[in-house]
């Protein structure tokens, strides 16, 4: 008798782990889409990260070169000028 009454308690629980169990596995699939577009994005965020490093350093050359520039007409103006 205690047997059956065991027996039927761990039925029970295993009946309500997958239950519960149930709607999580329903969802996996599109958990998974949803990993995948997010890794996805993460690979575009670097892409464009290394992009606007790029930039950086090219703006920053390009200043470099614009200083240099407005230090020669300064100096050609400053010849004009005497």
């Amino acid at each position: 008798m205690v047997m059956w009454i065991v027996l039927g308690v761990v039925l029970f629980a295993l009946l309500v782990l997958a239950l519960a169990v149930r709607p999580v596995l329903a969802r996996l699939p599109r958990l998974r889409r949803t990993a995948l577009a997010l890794q996805r994005r993460q690979a575009e965020a670097e892409s464009l990260r290394s992009a606007a490093e790029e930039l950086q350093a090219r703006a920053e050359s390009l200043q470099e070169r614009v200083g240099v520039a407005q230090d020669r007409m300064t100096l050609i103006k400053a010849r004009r000028g005497k």
